[in-house]
Formats: structure tokens, C-alpha cells, sequence
């Protein structure tokens, strides 16, 4: 087994109401569960291999509940990392280290691992993400539906898979416009730190 250790952000966002069901073993808003993660990786490696500053992400179409399995997924990998690193971010992704992805590859079929430029501006509720030509991500506040003020709510989750503590947000804008493809600006969005060993 590879010694693997990642920790830093992600971004979250998909198709569901705010809170996103899925946190809580409920089923999705609609039913079925369009998504993905953007983890930006402070600090990590993959045996030998240093992964800090790199970026990755997966986005994915679920008929219905993540666990019911049935998906179909696309991945993307830092085009900042150089041949080992590329490999080992590959291996990551694809489940073969642990993670949340080791538990994911069992619910989708995942298509190879496509190297893109990450941009990835952390900024809690005004954070916004770009991978190459092909998905964007901007966050913003929830909004009371009475008083239109900004609210704050956040999640502790100690059993999470991708997050322990997350902070709920909004996505302004989530387009992805790869064989995934899907738009669902407006919906859940969420911020937070991993720490994945």
C-alpha cells in the first residue's frame, strides 16, 4: 500500500439544495446528484512524491444517490505537475491511495485523468476556481429569503468523507462543459479544509 498523506481546501459544489442532502445520508434534493470537488493540496505526497501547491478535482452524474453507484465521472489534474507528480495525482484520482476518491471509485466510472491549468482563488464565500476552458466555480453567501442578509451557516460532519467541518455557501457560478456537462449556478456550494491520510 502507498503511503499517501494530502491535506488543504476543496470547493464543493452540485446540483442540490443548500446543506446538500448527501451530508446527512439523505437522499439528493432531485433525486439524482451532479457534482465535484476542487482540492487545492498544501501539503501531501504519494510515497516519494511531493503533491503540495498541486491541484485536483473530479466532477460527476449520478442517477441517483452517490451510493447507488451508476455514475459516470471526468478528472482533472494540475498541468503544473511535472511527469512523477502527473502519475501520482493519476493514482490518487483513480482510488489506488485511500481517500475519498478510494470510496468514489466504487461508485462511478471514471474517465482518464486530463492534465489542465488549475486557477484557484481562495477566498471563504468569494472563492472561485477555473480549470482550463472547461469548469468554473465562484462562490458567494446564502441569503436569507426573508431579510436578503448574508448568513453563514457551517456543517460538522466527524464522520465525513471529504470534510470534517464545512462551511455552507452558494455557488454563483458552477459550469462544467466536458462530457459531464452540466450547469447548476445557484445551488449548494461549500468550502473547507481536508486532511486525508
Amino acid at each position: 500500500m502507498a503511503v499517501f498523506t494530502a491535506s488543504g481546501e476543496v470547493l464543493i459544489a452540485c446540483n442540490c439544495d443548500f446543506g446538500c442532502p448527501c451530508n446527512f445520508n439523505a437522499r439528493p434534493t432531485k433525486g439524482f446528484c451532479q457534482g465535484g470537488w476542487i482540492w487545492k493540496i498544501d501539503a501531501g505526497r504519494v510515497d516519494d512524491v511531493d503533491l503540495a501547491g498541486l491541484g485536483a478535482a473530479v466532477f460527476a452524474r449520478w442517477p441517483g444517490a452517490i451510493h447507488e453507484g451508476g455514475g459516470r465521472a471526468t478528472c482533472y489534474l494540475d498541468s503544473r505537475a511535472d511527469r512523477r507528480q502527473e502519475a501520482a495525482l493519476s493514482r490518487m484520482l483513480r482510488g489506488e491511495v485511500g481517500g475519498p476518491w478510494g470510496i468514489f471509485i466504487k461508485t462511478y466510472e471514471l474517465a482518464a485523468p486530463v492534465a489542465a491549468p488549475f486557477n484557484v482563488d481562495l477566498a471563504a464565500h468569494r472563492s472561485r476556481a477555473t480549470i482550463g476552458e472547461v469548469v468554473e466555480l465562484e462562490l458567494q453567501t446564502i441569503k436569507n429569503p426573508v431579510t436578503h442578509a448574508d448568513v453563514h451557516p457551517e456543517v460538522l460532519l466527524p464522520e465525513g468523507l471529504v470534510v470534517t467541518r464545512g462551511t455552507m455557501a452558494a455557488s454563483r457560478v458552477f459550469r462544467v462543459s466536458d462530457p459531464i456537462g452540466f450547469d447548476h449556478s445557484g445551488q449548494y456550494a461549500a468550502f473547507g479544509r481536508f486532511d486525508y491520510a
